[in-house]
């Protein structure tokens, strides 16, 4: 094998460990719906002679190194030289494909997500192989909303390097988004089996199993953000949810009242609590879970919820109120027996990151760097 090109393996593989390290990292939400880029600057040292240069990028001495000094401004942030830099290369030499690849990424910083797409076409097309940049184009079409020409970038980059976990992440956020949930489901358990620490994904996954009704398979999801993400009111909502679904009222109503104890501003919750403890029979407590869901909500400007509740506090306060006792009246009604309040609402999750709830992107890549998603939800290589 020649020198030159085992430095390019080499070089490549470094560019694909920090990248897509970062991506996953970003990947934060379901959030997934948007990506959102971080910029993950690879540590790359690259030797400064012009002759080792001329091995690993070019024949042209020149273009090499202003290569070099392309990657030498990036990793120091300086964007604007970096690019100077890597178009004087390419200028010299067009068929850079690593130059492509970062200057694709800083055009992606920037924004410019026209021409991060096609310097990312020309460098998969001079580097076939080039994992992390099919990365990075699926990354930059989804921020473009092309979700079919990402969902194939992401299954590109994904053939060349499996074990991208951003990429099946942000795949899986791609396919939820066209409703083919159980493609989703697939990917988000890819993504956890090389990435437990992804939350987004835990998140996502038990979203996508509750809508399928893998009802179980969900609570169990839920359980596993929580133990990642203690604040997680998404997860603690839609758990206490699931529980009352179950037939579990009393472990419904301790989440929720660990969703109270995590933010005390959680509007959700008091209203579920609400719900929950009126179904059985507790009007005092239910009525006092209102009276502050109705006061988060009306700092939150939600009148229709404020209405809601008001109906629900009305229906309460009739049944606490002092009744004359009837001469023939030998039992006391619940108000179950004559009100039934609704099931408790489930939240659904806000993009973070595009957080397909999340995005990630890698260098050569894009939950971003261009290696989320995500948003968020609150959401590399």
């Amino acid at each position: 094998m020649s020198k030159k090109l085992q430095f390019n393996q080499c070089l490549h593989s470094q560019f694909k460990g920090t990248f897509y390290k970062s991506s996953v990292q970003r990947l934060g939400l379901l959030f997934a719906s948007s990506a959102f880029l971080v910029l993950a600057l690879p540590a790359i040292d690259l030797p400064g002679s012009k002759l080792l240069a001329q091995n690993v990028v070019s024949q042209d001495l020149d273009a090499a190194m202003f290569y070099q000094q392309g990657v030498t401004r990036y990793n120091r942030k300086d964007l604007q030289g970096a690019e100077s830099a890597f178009r004087q290369a390419l200028q010299r030499d067009s068929n850079i494909g690593l130059a492509r690849n970062y200057l694709g990424n800083i055009l992606m910083e920037q924004n410019r997500l026209d021409l991060a797409v096609q310097e990312y076409g020309e460098a998969v097309r001079l580097i076939p192989n080039f994992g992390e940049a099919y990365y990075n184009l699926g990354l930059a079409l989804q921020k473009q909303e092309q979700k079919e020409a990402a969902i194939t970038a992401y299954r590109q980059a994904l053939v060349i390097n499996p074990t991208m976990a951003s990429a099946h992440y942000n795949l899986g956020l791609l396919l939820y988004e066209q409703e083919l949930r159980e493609e989703a489901i697939a990917s988000y358990q890819r993504a956890i089996n090389l990435d437990s620490s992804n939350v987004n994904a835990y998140l996502n996954l038990a979203i996508a199993l509750q809508q399928e009704g893998q009802t179980e398979q969900a609570i169990s999801n839920y359980r596993q953000v929580l133990k990642l993400d203690p604040k997680n009111t998404v997860a603690y909502n839609n758990l206490g949810s699931l529980l009352v679904i179950q037939g579990q009222p009393s472990e419904a109503i301790a989440v929720y009242q660990q969703a109270i104890r995590q933010n005390t501003k959680n509007a959700l919750a008091y209203y579920n609590l609400g719900v929950t403890l009126y179904n059985q029979g507790n009007l005092k407590e239910a009525n006092q879970a209102f009276k502050r869901a109705r006061q988060e909500y009306g700092q939150q400007g939600n009148t229709e919820q404020t209405s809601k509740i008001d109906e629900m506090t009305q229906k309460i306060s009739q049944y606490l109120a002092p009744k004359k006792p009837e001469v023939n009246q030998t039992t006391t009604p619940t108000p179950s027996g004559d009100v039934v309040l609704p099931p408790p609402e489930q939240a659904t999750p806000v993009n973070p990151t595009n957080e397909p709830n999340t995005f990630q992107l890698q260098l050569p890549q894009p939950e971003q760097m261009p290696t989320e998603p995500t948003n968020s939800n609150s959401n590399q290589k």
